[in-house]
């Protein structure tokens, strides 16, 4: 067997990569820690001549966001990247690109939003901007990083499609942590994402369009349910998108990962690189002759309730991790859409809820296994005795 070949890289470099192969026509950026490196590594490609992307510095996200809708509009394949404050900052143009429905792709570092001010990681940045129209991705690891931010190119630009991608790392942990990660041929990426063609540019004078015009009661409606039709066929283009990127790169992808969820009892479902921690921990459970399990929702919006009820069909206790918090007083974000897609689908596992990591506390083993432990109780009793609860927070 030939060896695979893997570069050290950490998950900004491994974007700042991706971008390089893709060579998109623009990048609007400003900077933000934990995201600084990924344009700061492809202005370094700009900069060389290795690619022939227009970089444009700008003074704000809110500037950014603005230049990437100007330049999608046009007809420029667009990226850029942001992180927390800076995603907050850009909030009335995200919602104005998912709206124009401009294939935006914008890798996002997840970090704290203050306040208090907190540079560390948790998601409380793209989980405020859930329900914006941008489709969510969120990677466990700097390999999926890289994939998912070339994946991201054909997902968004497909035409049943057309919603700007948010590709999701958690900061400091992927983005700044040193992986081995495989690099993809320049050629097999650029035949992969092709040639973005928009159908009606702005720039096209011998055609005239309007982008962004005012739209009151008669059609404000309508183009809100066309946005909402856009995401719902998401739900059948992305596997069709993923099966071709198997075929290309070997790698396929879905909705949702299931770790020794086939006889699994009990279950964690987690996002991004806190999938990595259980799965530690549940092989060591399974050593001991514990049934447990993880679920990992790799796609958040849109939010794939199927796949996730087909998984849990045969866990009798699930606990929902979120990394963020919403103040709802029901849970959090992941949480309360776990349970709303299972409402009317036949599949009831007893379910708690665990808030943990805010502003980058760290994840431990320990913490994992208190979960499940938890849950061995509850499949003991038969009852939930807090359904909200917070991993490794003082008292």
């Amino acid at each position: 067997m030939s060896k695979v070949k893997k570069t050290p890289l950490t998950g900004d470099q491994a974007v700042a990569y991706a971008m390089k192969q893709i060579d998109p026509d623009v990048v609007a950026a400003y900077p933000i820690t934990p995201q600084t490196e990924i344009v700061m590594s492809f202005s370094n490609y700009v900069a060389n001549g290795q690619v022939s992307t227009e970089i444009i510095p700008v003074e704000s996200e809110h500037s950014a966001m603005s230049a990437c809708v100007g330049s999608a509009a046009a007809g420029a394949r667009t990226m850029t990247a942001t992180s927390a404050n800076g995603l907050a900052l850009m909030w009335e143009i995200v919602y104005i690109a998912a709206s124009t429905r401009l294939p935006i792709v914008m890798p996002v570092v997840n970090r704290a939003l203050s306040g208090p001010i907190n540079i560390h990681c948790d998601h409380s940045d793209t989980m405020g901007a859930r329900d914006s129209g941008w489709i969510q991705i969120y990677c466990e690891n700097a390999q999926e990083v890289y994939e998912n931010t070339i994946l991201a190119v054909r997902i968004a630009e497909h035409k049943k499609i057309l919603l700007p991608v948010m590709v999701c790392q958690d900061g400091f942990i992927t983005s700044h942590g040193v992986e081995g990660v495989e690099l993809f041929d320049d050629k097999k990426v650029k035949d992969f994402v092709g040639e973005y063609k928009i159908d009606d540019p702005l720039l096209d004078v011998d055609h005239p369009v309007t982008y962004g015009p005012l739209d009151l009661q008669d059609y404000y409606f309508e183009h809100k349910r066309q946005q909402s039709e856009a995401m719902k066929n998401a739900l059948s283009v992305i596997p069709e998108v993923s099966e071709e990127f198997a075929k290309v790169f070997g790698t396929k992808y879905d909705f949702i990962e299931e770790y020794k969820l086939a006889d699994a009892e009990i279950a964690i479902i987690a996002m991004s690189s806190a999938a990595g921690t259980v799965k530690f921990v549940v092989d060591e459970l399974r050593k001991k002759g514990v049934k447990a399990g993880l679920l990992r929702p790799r796609i958040f919006r849109p939010f794939p309730k199927e796949k996730i009820a087909a998984a849990l069909k045969n866990v009798k206790a699930v606990a929902v991790l979120d990394r963020s918090e919403s103040f709802s007083a029901e849970g959090g974000p992941l949480y309360t859409d776990v349970k709303a897609g299972l409402y009317d689908s036949g599949v009831k596992p007893l379910a708690m809820n665990y808030i943990f990591g805010l502003g980058g506390r760290d994840l431990f083993p320990a913490d994992i296994n208190k979960v499940y432990t938890d849950l061995r109780d509850v499949l003991k009793t038969g009852k939930v005795k807090t359904a909200l609860n917070y991993l490794g927070s003082r008292e």
